[in-house]
């Protein structure tokens, strides 16, 4: 990170008028800071920050007694409500401050009334340490439930957000390459995203259980829904929209708003939007369906749809935490999952040199040498953003030529530290038992097998559909993606497939967005022509 960035005018603007429309109590910013550049960094963000609003405070001469230098807390006098950043926060974490702002200014978190109720009932004391990257799409989640928890019962819940570049020395000690990782009483808690439900319920699994119970009665005691959206990804997002605006009774159940989304950096081809994060359009997924009367069941995941035998008749769909909820209609929307290598050692050496995500990942291994499976698009934005940090990248393409859009191929081989190696299958992870230490490859030509010294492998190789809760239900094809018509219909009548579940082809964000779209406008035609047994 450049210890020069601080906020831009465009920020400064956002945060200045979030400040002043939310903020109600005052905060007071609380420095620990060192002779260090980053040090005198911080203090120039925080003079900044302070100086937007009388409601936020910064005394550059008060030195607080954080044990990181530097850092700084955020804290609401005359209580015990604090929150703590090691590290300057901007990048994927500037929303993370922002909300830490807001909730410790008095401005609630928007946690679901049976988590808030299990937070509060915490003991404690737990002491969070998290560990990010700014450029990971994953951290912002786990770094926010967490610091949530902490002003929701800051007896029991306290919290330091730590950027692992401000702190290589705590990488170097807990050998983290992976993040986000969370650390408990400074003992490893877990390693990558995770909901506060489940952070809550490696906490409390007494009362994680009872408030699973209690929300299994509460989805199983709903009326049956017009359409059940399945996902809440583009597709499922975009299916809940258009559905909602028919007047439908929606309901839309998934894990957590965005998908796949959550795991993509920049994205510059989502028209007409010219550049966006991720994690911002993740937020915005969530912001448009809000704006409609949709039912949202989070933290849910399906596990198998039952069928209602004839046209018009319901649907179910059961749900892992053993609720079932009903529907004239249902949207399967539930996306796909990164596909793994299946070779030996992936699973053994995963967080520790095998990673999927190069923006979370890819700044552990700055200047040290990684490899990079899979020629098509993923695998060469991958290869390229990883050559900006890493000292040297190879590219393994197990067919003869790179698949990759022509513009991106151009500008992986100007770059003078990528080797690409075409007709390449990786074999094996080496590893002394810890971490990876390099990657046995078959060259298909001539049946060798050779070896590269390389520290992580980034595994990008597609996608495999999450389709396993309908398999039993509905036709699949080959790949077992759910097999659709020009409307999203399925074989069984009612049910409708969307996005990269489905046999659309060409998984890109716009084209799930209308085909989730296209399934809801589909639904309501199919209910308007169909008669209720």
């Amino acid at each position: 990170m450049d210890v020069n960035q601080s906020l831009t005018p465009e920020l400064r603007e956002q945060l200045k008028a979030l400040i002043n429309q939310y903020v109600k109590d005052q905060v007071v910013l609380v420095a620990t800071l060192d002779d260090s550049d980053n040090a005198k960094a911080m203090k120039d963000f925080l003079t900044d920050v302070g100086s937007l609003s009388p409601k936020v405070t910064f005394d550059a001469s008060a030195q607080g007694d954080s044990a990181f230098k530097p850092s700084f807390s955020i804290v609401r006098p005359g209580t015990d409500i604090k929150l703590t950043f090691a590290g300057i926060p901007l990048g994927h974490e500037f929303d993370s401050f922002v909300l830490a702002l807001l909730w410790v200014g008095g401005h609630p978190p928007k946690v679901d009334p049976a988590l808030v109720a299990q937070i509060e009932g915490l003991a404690g004391p737990y002491k969070f340490e998290v560990v990010y990257s700014l450029t990971c799409n994953n951290c912002p989640e786990v770094v926010q439930a967490i610091n949530a928890m902490a002003v929701i019962n800051p007896k029991a819940v306290s919290s330091i957000n730590i950027d692992g570049a401000f702190f290589p020395a705590l990488v170097k000690k807990y050998d983290i390459r992976s993040v986000p990782q969370v650390l408990l009483d400074g003992k490893l808690f877990s390693v990558g995203r995770q909901e506060m439900s489940d952070i809550l319920a490696k906490l409390d699994s007494a009362g994680s259980a009872k408030a699973a119970k209690a929300e299994a009665a509460r989805i199983d005691a709903e009326a049956p829904f017009d359409v059940l959206i399945v996902g809440m990804g583009p597709a499922g997002c975009s299916a809940a929209v258009y559905a909602a605006r028919k007047g439908l009774r929606t309901a839309l159940v998934g894990e957590l708003f965005g998908g796949q989304v959550l795991d993509t950096g920049e994205i510059d081809n989502l028209i007409p939007i010219p550049k966006i994060q991720g994690s911002g359009l993740a937020a915005q997924l969530k912001q448009d369906v809000e704006l409609y009367p949709v039912h949202v069941m989070a933290n849910q995941r399906a596990a198998q749809l039952v069928p209602g035998g004839k046209p018009g008749a319901l649907h179910a769909v059961k749900l892992e935490s053993g609720a079932t909820v009903k529907a004239r209609t249902v949207i399967a929307a539930t996306g796909a999952r990164w596909r793994k290598l299946g070779c030996k050692g992936e699973e053994t050496y995963l967080t520790h040199g095998v990673a999927y995500c190069p923006h979370c990942d890819g700044p552990f291994f700055k200047g040290r040498p990684v490899a990079v499976a899979g020629g098509g698009n993923s695998g060469v934005e991958a290869a390229i953003d990883l050559a900006n940090i890493c000292s040297h990248v190879t590219l393994l393409q197990r067919g003869p030529e790179l698949k990759a859009d022509q513009v991106l191929q151009d500008a992986l081989y100007k770059l003078p530290n990528v080797k690409v190696l075409t007709n390449a299958t990786p074999e094996e992870v080496k590893g002394d038992g810890t971490n990876m230490t390099g990657l046995d490859w078959t060259d298909r030509t001539d049946g060798s097998v050779k070896h590269l010294d390389v520290d992580a492998l980034f595994v990008q190789i597609g996608l495999l559909p999450n389709s396993a809760w309908v398999k039993d239900a509905v036709e699949l094809n080959k790949m077992g993606e759910i097999v659709i018509n020009e409307c999203g219909a399925t074989s069984i009548p009612g049910v409708f497939g969307a996005g990269d579940v489905a046999s659309t082809p060409y998984k890109q964000i716009i084209i799930s967005m209308g085909s989730g779209a296209t399934a809801a406008l589909a639904a309501f035609d199919y209910m308007i022509r169909t008669p209720t047994p």
